[in-house]
């Protein structure tokens, strides 16, 4: 983890923890129907040409 002391690899483990929740919630919602519109996504970053 590059860490120096167990109080930072402590700190760095819980941190990876919270940020794998938040991504499985953000993958939730992001599944959730009509919830995000990919196709407008595309069209906006030039997609399908």
């Amino acid at each position: 983890m590059g860490t120096k002391t167990l109080r930072e690899t402590i700190h760095a483990s819980l941190l990876e923890v919270v940020n794998a929740r938040r991504r499985l919630e953000l993958i939730g919602l992001l599944s959730q129907p009509e919830r995000f519109d990919f196709d407008a996504v595309d069209a906006a970053w030039g997609g399908d040409k």
